[in-house]
This record gives C-alpha cells, sequence and structure tokens, in this order.
C-alpha cells in the first residue's frame, strides 16, 4: 500500500515524551495533566486551558535506578515510568494524576514525589492520587464520582484557576468525541477482507491520540481518514491470520510491528493505549450533570482487571470473543506486560475461556515493556499463526 501522507508525522511524536506538540500547547499558555492510567477520566483533564499527555518512556534502556527502588518484580512499565522521571524527563509537565488501578503504579508516582523527579521550578506543581472502585455499581459511581471531584477538577481549579464548570466539562466531552469519532472511523477500515491500513499504522495513530494534545492532531487525523477512503489495499492479504491483540498496558510500536512481521494482521486492540473502549464517544443528556455522567460511561464500559464483580469479569470475555466476531479475528493474543498482577489472572482465565468455550485459537505470551528484536516472541508468533493456517486447512478438507 501507499504510505499513509502523516504516518511519519505521528511516529515522530511518539519519540519523546515532550514531544514537540506539548512544547507548543505550553507556549500557548496550557497547563499539561500528565497522567498514567486509562482509568482517568480523559475528558477532565481537557478542560479550557489544559490538555493530557499519558505517561510513556519510549526508547528505555537500562531500569537499574528504578529496580532499585521498586524491585525487579514490579512491572516494567512502572519502573520504566521511574526511571524516566529520575532521569528529568517528565519535568515538562505541570501536574500529574493517577489512580490506584494497580498498586505498582501508585509505588511509581509515590517514588517520583519522595525523590522530587517533578516539578521543578514550577510553584503550583501538583501531585494527585484517586481511589477508584472495584465494582461497577452505584456506590462504585458514587466513589468514582467524589473522587474525580476532589482529585482531579479541584486541584486544577485551586492551582491553576482552570474552569470546572459543568459547561466546561460538556465542551471537553465534545472535543473528546471529535476524536473518538475519528480513530473508530479509522479503525473500521481494518474489518475489510482487504484492510485499508495495518494494525501497526493504526497504533501509532491512535497512541498519538494519548501522547499529544487533541486539538493540534484533529486536522492530521481528519486527513487521515479521508485519504484512507481511497487508499488501495494489498491486492492479496499478505498475513497468514486475523488477531484480536488483548491484555495490559501497550504503548510500545515495536510489538504490534512485530506480531505483523511474523505473519498476523492486527485487526483489533482491546489493551491499554488502545481504542477499544478507549476510544468510544460518550453520550450526554441534559437532565445530569456531566461529572456523573463521564464517570458513569468510565466505569461501566471499562475493561480492567480492576473490576472484581463477576459482572464485570464474564464481561471482559463476552467483550473479546464480540471484537473477535466483528473484526473477523481467526485467533486472539493475550498478552500480559511481566509482574502485571491484574493482567496475569485476567490472562490466564481469559485464554482458558476464549479457548474452551468460545473455540478460538488463543496464544497467551507475557513480555517486556520494549520488545525490542524479541526472537522468542517472534517465534512463537509464527508458530501461533501457521497452527491456525493448518486448523483452516482441516475444517476446508472436512468440510469438502
Amino acid at each position: 500500500m501507499k504510505d499513509l501522507k502523516h504516518l511519519q508525522y505521528f511516529e515522530d511524536l511518539l519519540q519523546e515524551a515532550n514531544n514537540d506538540l506539548i512544547r507548543r500547547a505550553q507556549e500557548e499558555g496550557r497547563i499539561c495533566a500528565a497522567y498514567t492510567c486509562e482509568n482517568t477520566p480523559e475528558p477532565l483533564l481537557n478542560l479550557p486551558g489544559v490538555f493530557s499527555t499519558r505517561l510513556r518512556a519510549p526508547r528505555t534502556g537500562s531500569l537499574d535506578i528504578s529496580t532499585y527502588y521498586l524491585t525487579s518484580f514490579l512491572c516494567e512499565y512502572s519502573r520504566a515510568l521511574l526511571e524516566r522521571a529520575v532521569e528529568g524527563g517528565y519535568n515538562f509537565a505541570d501536574c500529574i494524576i493517577t489512580p490506584d488501578g494497580c498498586s505498582m503504579m501508585n509505588r511509581c508516582v509515590e517514588n517520583m514525589e519522595l525523590l522530587k523527579t517533578m516539578g521543578a521550578g514550577k510553584e503550583n506543581f501538583f501531585y494527585s492520587y484517586m481511589e477508584i472502585p472495584m465494582k461497577a455499581d452505584d456506590n462504585g459511581l458514587n466513589l468514582y464520582v467524589v473522587q474525580c471531584r476532589n482529585h482531579i477538577l479541584k486541584p486544577l481549579q485551586e492551582h491553576y484557576g482552570i474552569d470546572i464548570s459543568d459547561a466546561a466539562i460538556r465542551q471537553a466531552v465534545r472535543e473528546h468525541n471529535r476524536i473518538c469519532e475519528l480513530i473508530r472511523a479509522i479503525g473500521d477500515f481494518r474489518k475489510g477482507e482487504k484492510p485499508r491500513i495495518t494494525g501497526y499504522e493504526y497504533h501509532v495513530i491512535t497512541m498519538a491520540t494519548y501522547a499529544a494534545p487533541k486539538y493540534l492532531i484533529v486536522d492530521k487525523l481528519e486527513e487521515t481518514l479521508e485519504e484512507l477512503k481511497t487508499r488501495e489495499p494489498d491486492p492479496v492479504f499478505p498475513y497468514g491470520a486475523r488477531v484480536v491483540v488483548v491484555g495490559s498496558e501497550m504503548d510500545d510500536i515495536d510489538i504490534i510491528k512485530l506480531i505483523e512481521d511474523s505473519g498476523a494482521y492486527v485487526c483489533a486492540d482491546r489493551f491499554c493505549y488502545g481504542s477499544l473502549p478507549g476510544r468510544n464517544v460518550i453520550e450526554l443528556n441534559d437532565e445530569e450533570d456531566a461529572l456523573t455522567q463521564v464517570c458513569r460511561q468510565y466505569m461501566y464500559r471499562g475493561q480492567c482487571p480492576r473490576y472484581m464483580d463477576s459482572s464485570k469479569m464474564d464481561a471482559r470475555r463476552d467483550y473479546v470473543y464480540k471484537l473477535a466476531k466483528e473484526y473477523n479475528a481467526d485467533g486472539v493474543i493475550y498478552e500480559q506486560m511481566k509482574f502485571c498482577d491484574p493482567w496475569a489472572y485476567e490472562k490466564m482465565l481469559g485464554a482458558h475461556i476464549l479457548r474452551e468455550e468460545f473455540g478460538y485459537p488463543v496464544l497467551a505470551v507475557d513480555r517486556p515493556y520494549a520488545i525490542g528484536s524479541s526472537g522468542q516472541m517472534r517465534t512463537r508468533v509464527q508458530a501461533f499463526v501457521e497452527s491456525i493456517g493448518i486448523k483452516k486447512l482441516k475444517k476446508e478438507d472436512h468440510n469438502g
């Protein structure tokens, strides 16, 4: 396929945590609100005068310093963030907000604060820690709303004078929804028998919407969507299988590339930093306050294994199954970052249920934060693709 016009632009944005658009937005006088977890409602970090960026550690190398503080048994994402913070890589942020999605991330940010790694020379800089529900019910929603009000909205208003009114939240939701509409429309091109966009290209574009101020990339997203409408797909599908990738935090652009280079087309993404369900439109009515509606939709649509009630646990596997059907997947790859406790259990049970109860071929893997050119991962994906191909041939022989 012909190269996408703006792909290199999006790739360049992901090479540094403090990218060109973050610097530009701050030069325009906007406040940079950094966050670390999908359970932080993004629109609340994109009120007028504020923009969000989800912390990443591109081109991660040694984790020696962070391992000293966090031990080698914490996930590499939390260690990579602390390592980069110690290096001074996040001094551009004007605040950092983190929920207790997992204890590892809390320990990471607490060490950032104790080691005074952020906020140098910024009088109004603040750290904020949220408690989020473990069950999706009315009590959970009440907790979520109070936590977002006390640990996101009030600090932004008190430290930076940000407008946190209902009207401001509704404006932020409208702008958020425009990004979601564009990302999901671009992602729909993955459903075709001959897709017009690769999983790698889509991953890069989606990640850019988390890593850069949204208002500064909306024009590039609109142009990309128009470009895809007339893009000629490869005449022959160049992959051995279509897969849904499911699992924990994934912001490494190399892993999707590695999977596709190994013969598996990534047709859908159910992981942190993905579009499903992270780029779902938020529907608001006029009868109820916007904050409650935002929190409700984040809580009930969330697919994070932090939610422990049985209905949410069952719904997570049903959601993967529905994605596999909707995107015509041949199999599912469950991935878990090493030492990620919530996803270790979810990967084990989810892989079993998708395989035994839903009948999908499943590959379950653990991985480092930065995959590099892992030969082991490449070999496992190649073997998985071959096994799917063999099953297809056997099925054709049986039906023929």
